[in-house]
C-alpha cells in the first residue's frame, strides 16, 4: 500500500497544480512551497534564501569560496562553513524526507525526493514531462510572456538535471527510478487519474523501481 507520492517533474509542465489535485483528491498533505517553509523554520532564513537554492547548482565563485573557507583560514573566517546554500538544503532534506517518509500520507514534489525516498517501499514515484510547445503554452496561461517562457523552460531543467548530477550522480531523469512517467499534454485530469489507477493496479506488487549510483561512484556527500 502506498503512502508517498513523489512527483518529480520538467518545468513547465504543470506538476505543481498536478501534485496539488492529487493531493486534494487523496486528502494527502502536499509538499510543495511547505517544503520551502519548513527548510526556511529549521534553519532561520527567509524563504528567499531557501528558493535561491532549490534545485540548482550554487555559483562556481560561491562553491570556490566555500572551498577556501574550508581550507587553511576557515577559522578566520567570519562565514566559517555555516553560510547557507545548497548543501545545507540538502542536507536538511534527507532529514525531512525521513520525517515525511515515517509519517505518510503526503504528495511531495521535486527537490530529490525520488532519490531520497528512493528506500521507502511505501512510495510511488512519478516523473512528468511535456512537449516544449505546451510547456510554453501553460506558462503564458500562468502570466508569462513568450520570451520569458521560451528562456526559462530551455535553462531551469538544465539547472535541475546538474544538480541531481551533483548531490546523487545520476543523469536526470533516472528512468528506473519512477514508477510511471507521463506526458501532461493530456491534461491534469487524465494524469490524476492515470496516477491513482496505477497506484491501486501495482499495490503489492514486487518493487518496480531501482537505482544505483555509477559503478564506482556514490551521492555527492554533504559536509
Amino acid at each position: 500500500m502506498f503512502r508517498l507520492v513523489t512527483i518529480e517533474r520538467e518545468f513547465g509542465c504543470g506538476g505543481a497544480s498536478i501534485a496539488s489535485e492529487l493531493a486534494n483528491h487523496l486528502d494527502w498533505k502536499l509538499w510543495d512551497y511547505l517544503l520551502t517553509e519548513e527548510i526556511a523554520r529549521r534553519a532561520n532564513v527567509d524563504c528567499s534564501a531557501v528558493m535561491r537554492c532549490s534545485e540548482r547548482m550554487d555559483s562556481r565563485l560561491h562553491r570556490l569560496a566555500k572551498s577556501f573557507w574550508r581550507g587553511s583560514y576557515e577559522r578566520s573566517s567570519p562565514f566559517g562553513n555555516q553560510i547557507f546554500d545548497t548543501d545545507h538544503v540538502v542536507s536538511m532534506m534527507q532529514e525531512i524526507m525521513n520525517e515525511i517518509g515515517r509519517e505518510g500520507n503526503a504528495v511531495v514534489v521535486g527537490r530529490g525526493a525520488p532519490y531520497l525516498l528512493r528506500e521507502n517501499p511505501g512510495a510511488f514515484h512519478v516523473f512528468l514531462y511535456a512537449p516544449r510547445a505546451e510547456k510554453i503554452r501553460r506558462m503564458i496561461a500562468d502570466g508569462h510572456s513568450r520570451e520569458e517562457a521560451e528562456e526559462l523552460v530551455d535553462t531551469i531543467d538544465r539547472e535541475r538535471a546538474a544538480y541531481v548530477k551533483h548531490y546523487f550522480n545520476a543523469d536526470w531523469p533516472t528512468r528506473s527510478l519512477y514508477h510511471v512517467m507521463l506526458n501532461t499534454a493530456v491534461g491534469n485530469e487524465a494524469v490524476v487519474k492515470t496516477i491513482l489507477d496505477t497506484m491501486r493496479l501495482v499495490a503489492g506488487s514486487p518493487k518496480a523501481t531501482d537505482f544505483e549510483s555509477p559503478k564506482g561512484s556514490a551521492p555527492i556527500p554533504i559536509r
